[in-house]
């Protein structure tokens, strides 16, 4: 058999209108009946654009003149933007950005889980739309053809790290030291052998975490001490594993981050997860509570507890919470919460939630709700035994449209529950992630 041969682009630039936005913030068009994927255009434009990929069953191009401008589009604060992979929607009006993932969120229900909310949620959003990122990952990357180190995200749609000077997503203690972190890591003995640098945020405390693929001189130490002294920074290296994340001083910072309605301050570690957006945090716990609606008498089940995020606020308001999580580490972090924070009526326990469940004691047990915050992957292992349990209320955050849907289906369809309600919430303005929220209850 011969190879199949390369689809050929076309060369010409062509016009066309824009009718959607897609669920990583291109914006597509139908040219005689094939969907293109356009970067840079918003819905209800008519743009230039040229062709950059050609598949069996859509097409992909770049907008190169906007002919008719919708009147969502505004002009991008960052000048790095459109090279930069961490923001795809600096060019869409903040307003329009939250129709657009709301959109998507509906869609997704529709499509996939064949289901409608009864109630559409007012959608959550904080004002800081920009520097509100306190959790990163950041590329690096020595380029001897520039003649220095490159830091920051990944370039849009490519592997190569972006050259940038500055991130406007970041929290400006961050977002403002790309060129020092830059001209810092030029300058050590081992340029070429640190790959990425981890952000890390309480409210009070910032901690930059470099991996390093081979030992630090004396010189490369003193450097780096010397950066953070003068920028009030903990610097923490990272060899191997995440066992490895060791304050290059000995000295580990108490990172922690405050939930005042609550009276709750939470310790965290650099490597844990923890959401990126602080004052968006403080709005989900609020609107997740006043979901689950909770009564002093209730039984709660929160699963992928984390460090505690939603578990000791619960603890608050009910009889018991018990949270399940299967990272053995966030679980010992969030017992050591709630002793801190003089919380006494949560249990917790580590179990793989995607795996057999069968010999967990808490499924022995009886709850009135649960909380379900799962990653991108969803919940769906454990979606069968929340009847089984008792549980009348369920509140599914999601960070992922596709799965909340593909559950919201078998909560409703299989298990018997209605879907209340549902809403996004906007975790990462300015990208197209869509962070959301639902309500379920068994009539």
């Amino acid at each position: 058999m011969g190879r199949s041969r390369r689809r050929k682009l076309p060369q010409d630039p062509v016009v066309t209108g824009i009718d959607t936005l897609s669920h990583d913030g291109r914006g597509v068009a139908h040219i005689d009946g094939k969907a293109v994927f356009i970067q840079g255009a918003l819905p209800g434009e008519s743009v230039s654009f040229r062709y950059t990929g050609v598949q069996k069953k859509f097409d992909e191009g770049e907008a190169i003149e906007i002919i008719t401008a919708s009147p969502d589009r505004v002009v991008p604060q960052c000048p790095h933007f459109g090279l930069c992979g961490g923001c795809s929607l600096q060019h869409q009006s903040t307003n329009a950005q939250i129709l657009s993932k709301q959109t998507a969120l509906m869609d997704a229900f529709q499509r996939i889980g064949k289901v409608i909310p009864a109630a559409i949620l007012p959608p959550l959003v904080s004002s800081d739309t920009f520097g509100y990122r306190r959790k990163a990952r950041l590329g690096v990357k020595y380029v001897a053809k520039k003649g220095k180190v490159l830091v920051g995200f990944r370039e849009r749609g490519s592997p190569y790290v972006a050259d940038l000077s500055e991130c406007h997503i970041l929290h400006p203690r961050v977002g403002q030291l790309i060129t020092p972190l830059s001209e810092l890591i030029g300058s050590l003995s081992i340029r070429e052998r640190v790959p990425q640098i981890e952000v890390a945020m309480g409210d009070t405390r910032c901690v930059l975490v470099f991996r390093i693929l081979e030992p630090l001189s004396s010189a490369d130490e003193q450097a780096l001490l010397a950066f953070g002294r003068e920028r009030d920074i903990a610097v923490y290296t990272q060899t191997g594993g995440p066992e490895t994340v060791i304050p290059l001083n000995g000295e580990p910072v108490d990172l922690q981050y405050a939930l005042p309605a609550y009276d709750l301050n939470i310790h965290f570690l650099p490597n844990d997860f923890t959401q990126v957006n602080s004052a968006l945090n403080r709005l989900m716990i609020e609107r997740a509570l006043e979901l689950l609606a909770m009564e002093p008498e209730d039984r709660v089940l929160d699963l992928f507890c984390g460090l505690g995020n939603f578990t000791l606020p619960i603890a608050r308001g009910v009889a018991e919470v018990v949270g399940v999580e299967g990272d053995a580490g966030l679980v010992a972090r969030a017992r050591e919460n709630a002793r801190h924070n003089g919380i006494e009526n949560s249990r917790y326990y580590t179990a793989n939630l995607y795996d057999s469940l069968q010999k967990e004691p808490w499924l022995r047990e009886h709850f009135d709700k649960a909380l379900l915050d799962p990653p991108r992957s969803g919940a769906a292992e454990v979606l069968e035994h929340l009847p089984r349990l008792g549980v009348k209320r369920i509140v599914y955050v999601s960070c992922y449209p596709g799965t909340l849907a593909r559950d919201a289906g078998e909560l409703v369809n299989r298990h018997g529950y209605r879907l209340v309600s549902a809403g996004v919430m906007d975790m990462f303005p300015h990208t197209a992630h869509v962070e959301s929220i639902a309500l379920f209850e068994k009539p």
